[in-house]
């Protein structure tokens, strides 16, 4: 008994659970002061926390299983996260449960919380897009040209669907997810960089070729495209936030300030001073930097750094390419909600409304993470049984 115990507890991945106490101190931190601005009556301290352990509780729930039984279960799951954001889509505005926010139909309004689908269809999506790049290698014994553009439609079938659904609420910063764990995926799957290649570049030049009509011709994208005039504003007070400061570069414009201010040591704990919309959900980081300045801002994206290090060397352990593909997943996933989210308060990328991980207040968001990561952590338990049983 006493070594099947030891055996439980040497098989839990340790750091990670370390990293995961030290994003909830921050996280806790962040809103605790954010509440002081008096933007909300709600205390969202002890419902942070609350998230916290329902997190805790999922993380441990997936251990349980193993992962050969999350590939049996990816279609499944994918199948019933598309089935709910279709109900999302489908039921009328004027529903008081699926009321749009912000002009985005994108959650169900269930009166004790707020949910997002598509923050857990991001972990699905993961999980069907692992089975399809795995189980397509598994039956090509000699890879082509032909195999890898086969592989690129099964893979695009698979995003095709979520990302249809998503962009009808629409949520653009959700969709920007999707296209980056797609980008991922194709990279690890082992797809021919004289494939890869082309198809990056000419993903950056049609970028760029809009980025440049929405500056300059505009019209044009109006009458081909149906851009409305209101859209370009997004791109304009992200360019230009000062000239657009009382309206769409308001945000922008506040979060620089805040983050500015700080300089190099902060003003200290609770000692915030710009008043910053949203600053315990998507602008978090702005608190942060205000506060803890510089050091304290950097800590955090160190932070960071470790957890998608360690995730990465996680990856590299892996001896099933299900694991590894799904591990690859997450960390795309994971990158470039920090990547985006640290870049929007800084003026490096557009404003999206995606949360900081683990330190943004959200329920969907932390439950969509930890959903993410309970998968890690029971690649983790399992790994040892699961290296070697196959042998037997």
């Amino acid at each position: 008994m006493n070594n099947n115990r030891k055996n439980f507890f040497d098989r839990l991945d340790w750091t990670l659970i370390f990293i995961l106490a030290l994003f909830c101190i921050v996280s806790i931190a962040a809103i605790s002061s954010a509440q002081m601005s008096g933007q909300y009556a709600t205390n969202f301290v002890p419902r942070q926390l609350f998230w916290y352990v329902v997190a805790g509780g999922i993380i441990a729930a997936m251990m349980y299983f193993e992962p050969e039984q999350y590939k049996k279960m990816a279609w499944y799951l994918y199948g019933i996260g598309i089935f709910i954001l279709a109900v999302l889509v489908i039921l009328p505005d004027s529903m008081a449960l699926v009321e749009p926010r912000n002009g985005a139909k994108s959650w169900f309004h269930l009166g004790f919380a707020d949910i997002q689908p598509s923050e857990f269809m991001k972990t699905f999506y993961i999980l069907a897009l692992a089975r399809v790049v795995s189980k397509h290698n598994e039956n090509t014994s000699v890879k082509t040209i032909k195999t890898d553009f086969i592989l690129l439609g099964k893979i695009f079938l698979t995003l095709l669907v979520p990302l249809a659904f998503i962009m009808q609420q629409p949520d653009l910063g959700t969709s920007l997810v999707f296209l980056a764990i797609t980008a991922a995926m194709v990279i690890v799957a082992g797809v021919a960089w004289r494939i890869i290649l082309p198809v990056a570049i000419g993903a950056a030049g049609i970028g760029g070729t809009l980025l440049w009509m929405a500056l300059y011709k505009q019209e044009f994208l109006n009458a081909t495209l149906g851009v409305k005039t209101y859209q370009f504003a997004r791109i304009y007070s992200w360019l230009d936030p000062y000239s657009y400061s009382s309206s769409d570069g308001y945000h922008l414009v506040k979060s620089l300030n805040a983050i500015g201010s700080g300089q190099i040591f902060g003003k200290g704990y609770k000692g915030h001073e710009v008043y910053v919309p949203e600053n315990h959900t998507d602008f978090i980081f702005s608190i942060i930097g205000e506060e803890w300045g510089f050091i304290g801002a950097s800590a955090v994206i160190v932070l960071f750094f470790f957890l998608i290090y360690h995730l990465t060397k996680l990856t590299l352990q892996m001896k099933d390419p299900f694991c590894t593909y799904v591990c690859a997943g997450i960390i795309a996933m994971i990158t470039f909600h920090v990547l985006e989210n640290i870049g929007m308060t800084t003026q490096v990328l557009p404003i999206t409304g995606i949360p900081l991980p683990f330190i943004s207040y959200g329920g969907s968001s932390m439950m969509g993470n930890a959903f993410a990561l309970g998968l890690v952590f029971s690649m983790k338990f399992h790994h040892h049984t699961y290296m070697f049983g196959r042998d037997d």
